[in-house]
Order: structure tokens, then sequence, then C-alpha cells
């Protein structure tokens, strides 16, 4: 067999005649510890020695305990700009805030928001930028909107002709793929590519699947470089440093993402405005479960659903805490309890939820009152003929 780490630049070569893309080569497995992409300095600086960069972040870019943009500085990189993702560049705003524009208190570099109105940086934006430098840290989740940012970095790169250059991480989600296939007639922000809801992918790999499968639409071509991670494969256990955004604050919520994310489609809360964001489920007047629960403005969820309302439901931090792992796939249980313990049926599912989905098909089988089992096995077709094509963009081993 033929090992994707050693392979990665050859095999998107090969998927991607028209655009050349970059990987830098991995060392062989080994003890070695693990090194995020931006920790490997000397694989990228001479990429932006004498270039104007722009840097795509938030607070997961990290090189050790330093923020990446404080660490390029100081080295004499030429930073022009930095844009923020969803959540801003400090990443303390609210899902779906509106976040300004302005200038970085620390570094006074101009701040440009990827999020809301202006998700694809403009050609005037680009006009002081010879590079696009990426580091921002996924989940590995489809409708977690980071890979939306990068799709439409990616976009405008191409349209600019100036080259990007991805800073890999870990996926914390990386040990498995589940979950319904986008129908790309539901394509939205919140899911843009045809892939499952958990795609088990590194920022980095992503990247590549974009360009190699002609994502980015019409003739457009972007020169990539993925700076991979040293010391890592999809079998590792994986905490973020940093919680990658205001209501994943530890790994446990990190993990129960993928099934929990779908719920805000629903009447059902996820815990935002308590101590436990995606570590419980409920909702006021709810029959199952005994766990209790009363959301309240607070950082990163001003105004939270059922503000001041008690909701009654079900505490899943255990689970995610320590089950997860040994039992990696995507848990439609919750969703279809908390269905079935809802008087008003009807009114259960809000129409985002078909965007988090990635079309109806799940809402309408859930109403159907098919089980678990039986929608599980109505994704197997699309599963396999999706990792037919992810193995050709890994860069990293996996698991058994």
């Amino acid at each position: 067999m033929l090992f994707p780490y050693v392979l990665g630049f050859v095999l998107l070569s090969a998927c991607s005649a028209k655009m050349p893309a970059q990987v830098d080569p991995l060392p062989k497995p080994g003890p070695e510890a693990l090194r995020v992409g931006a920790e490997r300095m000397a694989e990228y600086l001479p990429l932006l020695k004498d270039k104007r960069v722009a840097v795509i972040t938030n607070q997961t870019g990290r090189v050790g305990r330093a923020h990446l943009v404080d660490t390029l500085m100081s080295l004499g990189v030429r930073i022009t700009k930095v844009f923020a993702p969803e959540h801003g560049f400090r990443g303390d705003a609210d899902a779906g805030e509106h976040v300004k524009d302005g200038r970085d208190a620390r570094t006074g570099l101009p701040l440009v928001s990827l999020y809301g109105e202006n998700k694809r940086p403009k050609p005037e934006q680009l006009q002081d930028v010879d590079v696009l430098l990426f580091d921002i840290q996924d989940v590995g989740v489809r409708f977690y909107t980071y890979i939306g940012t990068l799709h439409y970095v990616m976009e405008a790169a191409a349209d600019a002709k100036l080259p990007v250059v991805v800073l890999d991480r870990p996926n914390p989600n990386g040990f498995y793929v589940d979950g319904p296939v986008l129908d790309p007639a539901h394509r939205s922000f919140v899911g843009m590519h045809p892939v499952p809801l958990v795609h088990g992918m590194t920022v980095g790999e992503f990247a590549m699947m974009i360009v190699g499968e002609g994502w980015l639409g019409g003739d457009r071509q972007v020169a990539l470089t993925v700076i991979a991670c040293a010391g890592y494969d999809h079998r590792m256990a994986y905490a973020p440093p940093v919680r990658p955004s205001p209501n994943l604050p530890n790994l446990s919520a990190v993990m129960l993402y993928p099934a929990l994310g779908l719920f805000e489609g629903t009447v059902v809360s996820v815990g935002r405005g308590t101590d436990a964001p995606f570590q419980c489920i409920g909702f006021p007047g709810c029959t199952l479960g005994a766990y209790r629960f009363t959301p309240r403005p607070m950082p990163g969820a001003k105004d939270p659903p059922y503000h001041g309302r008690e909701c009654t439901g079900l505490d899943l931090s255990e689970y995610g805490t320590f089950y997860s792992r040994l039992d990696p796939r995507l848990h439609l249980g919750w969703l279809i309890g908390m269905y079935e313990a809802a008087a008003d049926k009807d009114g259960f599912f809000t129409p985002f939820f078909d965007k988090l989905a990635g079309g109806p098909d799940l809402r309408e089988r859930i109403r159907r009152g098919e089980s678990e089992e039986l929608i599980r096995a109505s994704w197997k077709p699309a599963l396999e003929a999706f990792r037919a094509v992810r193995v050709r963009y890994l860069l990293y081993p996996e698991g058994p």
C-alpha cells in the first residue's frame, strides 16, 4: 500500500493537473512530538520573505504560547492586514454576530472581517498583499464555518493570482467519517461542499480536496502550499490548546459538536448561556431526562435561547469526555429522542435544520419515524464514495 503521508504531493498533482499544489514533505511516522504547521517555521518563512502577507487567523493561530501574528512580526515578516473569520480575531463574538472591521489594539494591524456580508476578500482588500497565510483550528464538521472561510479565501486568491499557504493543525474529530453527505442543491455557508457532516480531514487536507475536486468553480486555479503537521496521524487523540470558538470550551464539547450542532436547527437548547455549552441538551417542559439548566447571557452567548427559562434534558458531558472515541459515529439517538419528546412535533425543526443536515432527507426520515439504524444505512453508498475520494488527499496515516 502506498502511504499518503509520503505521496501527498504526488497524488494531488496527479488528480489536479490544472493546478500545482505543494505539500511540505513529512518525516516518516515515529516517536517525535507533535508539531503543528505553524511551529514548522523553517518550512514556510522562506515563502514569506520580502512579501506583503495577509494572515487569516483567530485566537487559535498560535506558535507555542504566542500568537502567530505577534511571532511573525517579531521576526520581521511584513504583515499588511489580518482577515478574521466568524467570532472575530480574538474569538469572542457570538455565533452569527456581525463583526466590524477595525484595528488590532496590540499590533495596530488592520482587521477585516470575513463574516457577514463580506465573506470573501474583496479585490481592493488584496491590492497590498503578495501571499495569503491561513492558520485556524478546525473541528472537522461540515457546518463549522472556518472551512467556508478557507474556500472563499482560496477563491479570492485564485482571482487575484495570489498564492495561499495553509498551516495545518490536527482535527480533533479526524478519527472517523460519518453522517449525511451534503446535497449540492442545499449549498450554503454552513455547508459549501459535497462532503459528510463529519469529514475526517484536517484543514490542509480539505484545502487540497477543494483544489483537486475543482470546487473553486470555473477554471479557477490557486497556488496552494500546505505546511503539514509533524508527528500526527488520524488515530491521535488531540485536544485543541485554545478553544476553537466561544461555545466549544473543552474537548468534550468539541467531540459532541457533530451530533449536538444539528440541534441548532431545532427548538432544543445546546446549553448556550451555561457553563457547559454543547455538553447538554434540553428545552422547557422536556420529558426526556432530568438534567436542569437555565441559560443566561454571558460572553459568547449574549442572548441565548430560553434566556432565564429552566430547561430539562440530558447532561452529555461525560459521554463527550470519555466515550466518544470508543464509539466513533454521528449519534442520532439524542436527536430522535428529543423529537419524540417534543409536544409540538410540527414546530420542532426550524428551516435552518436542512442547511445543517445538508438537505431535507434527515428531517423527513425522522418525521417518518425511521430508526437510527435505517437512517444510517441510507448514508452508506455516499459515504463509501466519499471515502474513495478522500484517501487521495490524506497527508497522515489512518487508524484501522
